[in-house]
Order: structure tokens, then sequence, then C-alpha cells
């Protein structure tokens, strides 16, 4: 088990998400940064599936009552394990009682964690994600609280440290052309990706909000609501532009000025208050080959580690 000591901001249960259920009104939910969960997940030898925790902030503490190995992706929360530093992109032995800590950073928002097995959850369509506006999966549906407890399997098994690095942070995401370029026109698109935005603090898991200077985005359009997805951007009629993530609703009547590209959509797992983006469009060809040089990163990594376990 593990033992939440300090649960802080916002602790849960995630894997990839519930797929096949939007027709149903079911947000996929899930770690809403993949890569990082799949890394964490290969460097224990894991199924990239394997339910992991995802600690948004840090500020929280975890008892473990058995041993077991753990990694860490995502971003550096200034974890301490019994009070020595520990490191994301790395894996450590743990012991039965000893404590993980998490402070905060300043880059990077969300870490996840990932124990030898996996978290041990019951499965709700596929799935052991967390949805907390569903109320279902992981524990309760909920965010995890202090004492709450979380099982895992004991591992008393070799271990071999090892590590792997992040794909590449960027600033610029690149975005699908919008379904309704006809109705926004090009000059508001045009405004669009010549604009430098601000994240909002008022973003959490279902989308992230966007914040800029200019009013070059306001409009009047209304649509009947139609099938949305992780990774479409709202344009509500405020001109403040809204990127939908895992939790958000599955339809929407705001128009659409794109969709980010599966490769860049894990990006705004990281993105914290006030730090800047700025959009371009892509073809498809682009985002093919920019999903391929990811896939390829991952490829790179279980050929690696499969020469060193």
């Amino acid at each position: 088990m593990i033992k939440v000591l300090k649960s802080g901001v916002l602790l849960t249960i995630q894997d990839f998400g519930r797929e096949g259920y939007r027709h149903l009104g079911v947000s996929k939910a899930g770690s809403l940064d993949r890569y990082a969960q799949i890394i964490a997940n290969r460097l224990l030898n894991n199924n990239d599936n394997d339910a992991v925790l995802e600690i948004t902030v840090g500020l929280c503490e975890l008892e473990f009552s058995c041993d077991t190995v753990i990694a860490l992706h995502g971003a550096d929360l200034q974890a301490t394990l019994d009070g020595q530093a520990i490191h994301p992109g790395w894996t450590y032995a743990v012991k039965n009682k000893q404590v993980l800590s998490f402070a905060t950073g300043r880059a990077g928002l969300r870490a996840y964690l990932a124990v030898k097995h996996g978290i041990r959850s019951t499965e709700i369509m596929g799935s052991k994600s967390t949805d907390l506006n569903a109320c279902f999966g992981g524990i309760e549906g909920r965010t995890l609280t202090t004492g709450d407890e979380i099982p895992i399997t004991p591992y008393y098994g070799k271990f071999i440290k090892v590590g792997a690095i992040a794909p590449p942070k960027r600033k610029l995401i690149r975005l699908h052309p919008s379904p309704h370029a006809n109705l926004l026109g090009e000059p508001l698109l045009s405004n669009f990706v010549s604009t430098a935005f601000k994240i909002s603090s008022n973003s959490n898991r279902m989308g992230v909000r966007l914040e800029h200077s200019k009013n070059s985005l306001m409009h009047s359009h209304s649509l009947p609501s139609l099938g949305v997805s992780p990774g479409s951007i709202q344009l509500p009629p405020n001109g403040e532009p809204i990127v939908l993530l895992n939790d958000g609703q599955t339809t929407g009547g705001y128009p659409l000025l794109g969709t980010v590209i599966e490769a860049d959509l894990h990006q705004f797992a990281q993105f914290r208050p006030l730090d800047n983006i700025e959009f371009k469009y892509v073809t498809f060809e682009e985002a093919a080959k920019a999903k391929q040089k990811l896939d390829g990163h991952l490829h790179q990594l279980s050929l690696a580690l499969k020469n060193n376990l």
C-alpha cells in the first residue's frame, strides 16, 4: 500500500483514460501528460498503460508500506525520499515505511509516479482513471485525500537504476486547421496565430484558458452543439480561447479555432499560469511526422532499456 499522509493540490490515479464512450457523454479522463506516463512505466518494465499517480503542483507526502521500485517523470516538483533528493527521469528503490515528499517547482506543473506492476484499482469502462466530474474511477472517483491507502503489489526483485529524458518542451503549438475557417474568416484566424497568449490561472484538467491583450478574437457566432475532443480549441464570444483537455465536455457550441496535433497535446499538462504560448497551423503530413518523431523517441528508449535490463 501507499498511504497518503498529505494530499497536496490535486492527486489522482490515472492511466490512458477511456476510449470509445464519448457518444455516451463520457469524457476521456486519463493522464494529461501521456508521454510522462509511458516513460515512467517503461523505466520499470511495466505496461505503458499501467495506472500511475498524477501529482499536480506537488505539496504532497506518500508513505510506502512495502518494498517496491518507483519511477518519476514529468515536472520536477523537488521530490525527496526520506529527505534525500530524487529526480524525475530516474528509477529508485523504496523500502517499507519510507516517505516520498514533494515540494513544488518552477517549471512544469505535473509529475507522474509509477510503481512496479502499476497502481491497483478497479477498471470502469476499460480504465482505472479518475473522472472527477462523473465521480468514478480511481478511488471513488475523487481526488485522493489524507488517509487514503492506494493498493500496490510489493516488489522485492532485482533493481537496476535507469533513467530517460523527456521529449523537448514546446511553446509554439502546432494545430490542425479550423473546421470553421469560413465562418470565422481569414482575418480572425490570422490574428489568432500572430497573437502571444498567456496561460490563465483559471485552467484545470477540463481545459486551459488563454489570455491576451488584444480584442481581435471577439465574435458573435453561435452554432448548434457539435462533438469536441481533447485538443479542440473553442472560441467563446469574449475572444479568449479554451484548449479542451482530457476531462473536457464531449460537445460544445463555440466555433473551433483548430485542434492541437497529437504530438503537442501533452505539452498542456505542464504549462503553468502566465506561461507564454503561440500557435501555428500545420499540414496533416507535418502532424504525422511530429508523431513519428515522438514514437521514435519512445522506440529508442525501449531499445536502450532492453540492452540494460
